[in-house]
């Protein structure tokens, strides 16, 4: 069957980047078998059920649509390295706990055990693509490890790193601002960058089809999140001096954002970022700098997690504070465990620090969250004093605060009514992504906290 194929690839892991990714190339390529494989038999099955392992919109048409036709699921790594012209590398790269580099550099002990079963399993030449997040000069690691076989089998290396953001990531590979192919300047090297052209050039402008060096892709997508994760933690620092001003953090981020030069994108004051990848990325780099002598450089990039990890305790220590300085056996509602909106992925989330911070102090936290539950869980599994409830209703009856922490659109669509007379009072809403209407609930009867804004309250502030 698989000889009506042009070209077979295979993805080695079906995350969230792996999944989505191959999911679109197999949609837009039908020419093409796309094979994604994982040792993770709960996963795999998973994506062959209707039950996908991972939330994201969209995604379930467009699986459903190329899965059995051009698209398949399974846990035979190395029957999948052995079939494949072109692999596609996206396993788990997380910071170092251990060792050299701990809490900062990439642990890359999954990606070298990859390459080795790829070398163990293939009979042929192929091209391998770095679609996890790696450190630069990963690729030429990496061809080394792959090019010192017995075999004669000669192997290229390309980095094409990801630009998806959860919540948009079928959109994001629908209609990419872009999409870097990095290669060895060789003949070999860019004869087989041309081949990822070919791929994407089935459904993306040739324009938006950016080459170069394999050096620069990697360091690109270590860039890339390290400016979109520090404009957050630019504009969270400011709104703490906007509280203590009586500045309105939104109005302050609409007038810089007008300018051109700096733009609107990455200016909303929240409780914090989370997500796999600006912490990582951004610590990554911290190491990256340490490693070529350069500490002032990496001194400026951990204080954008540094301002990060202030911003998620100064949100808990503001509800404490709020709370007259005590939250020992109090009920509070955290609405959201996501670490954005229009996805189920939790890591990194700010709901973690601010839960497990508000258990510390002996509170009643109860969990609500539209999709993310299952991984809340597991997150806190842990810890005893913390409840889930799906339905936001039943989350805040008899709570004395509600805490807004994932941005998603029904906590804006809620009956604030309804959930105020369920309260106890006086009823609080600390709200972490300044989404809901302030001024309504102040007239409802809540207390309210905004980030970045004064607060607004029915009594004199201790």
């Amino acid at each position: 069957m698989s000889d009506k194929f042009e070209k077979k690839i295979l993805c080695i892991g079906a995350g969230y980047v792996g999944g989505p990714t191959m999911a679109v190339i197999a949609q837009k390529c039908p020419q093409y078998k796309v094979h994604i494989v994982d040792i993770n038999a709960d996963r795999i099955n998973a994506w062959n059920s209707d039950e996908l392992p991972i939330y994201e919109p969209g995604l379930d048409e467009v699986v459903k649509e190329a899965r059995g036709r051009n698209l398949f699921f399974s846990t035979d790594v190395e029957a999948g390295i052995e079939e494949a012209d072109i692999i596609f590398v996206s396993v788990n790269t997380p910071t170092k706990t251990y060792g050299v580099g701990a809490g900062k550099a990439s642990d890359l002990q999954y990606w070298e055990k990859t390459a080795r079963s790829i070398v163990k399993a293939s009979k042929a030449n192929k091209i391998i693509v770095e679609k996890s997040t790696l450190p630069v000069r990963t690729a030429e690691a990496m061809e080394r490890v792959l090019n010192a076989n017995d075999k004669g089998l000669k192997f290229e290396v390309l980095s094409n790193p990801e630009f998806l953001a959860e919540g948009t990531a079928i959109k994001d590979l629908h209609n990419p601002d872009r999409v870097l192919i990095g290669s060895m300047e060789t003949e070999e090297g860019r004869k087989a960058r041309q081949t990822m052209v070919d791929i994407y050039a089935n459904w993306v402008p040739k324009e938006r089809i950016i080459t170069s060096n394999v050096w620069s892709a990697e360091l690109s997508k270590l860039v890339a999140n390290a400016f979109l994760a520090q404009r957050i933690s630019s504009i969270n620092a400011i709104s703490a001096l906007c509280e203590k001003t009586h500045a309105d953090v939104q109005e302050v981020a609409f007038a810089i954002g007008t300018d051109s030069r700096i733009g609107s994108k990455f200016l909303n004051a929240s409780v914090g970022f989370g997500g796999s990848c600006f912490k990582k990325d951004v610590l990554n780099l911290v190491y990256i700098a340490e490693s070529n002598g350069l500490p002032e450089v990496a001194n400026y990039w951990e204080a954008v997690i540094t301002m990060n990890e202030y911003q998620e305790d100064r949100f808990v220590k503001q509800m404490i504070s709020a709370m007259f300085n005590t939250i020992a056996g109090k009920k509070i509602a955290l609405f959201g465990f996501a670490f954005k909106k229009d996805t189920s992925d939790t890591r990194e989330s700010p709901a973690i620090h601010v839960a497990r911070q508000l258990a510390d102090e002996n509170a009643q936290v109860t969990v609500s969250d539209p999709k993310a539950l299952k991984n809340a869980k597991n997150d806190l599994a842990d810890l005893k004093n913390i409840s889930y409830e799906q339905d936001p209703y039943e989350s805040a009856k008899g709570a004395h605060a509600v805490a807004i922490v994932t941005e998603w659109d029904l906590y804006k669509t809620l009956d604030y009514q309804k959930i105020y007379d369920s309260m106890e009072k006086p009823a609080m809403i600390f709200d972490g992504r300044n989404i809901l209407d302030h001024q309504k609930l102040f007239g409802i009867g809540f207390n309210v906290y905004r980030i970045g804004k004064p607060a607004m309250t029915h009594f004199d502030q201790i």
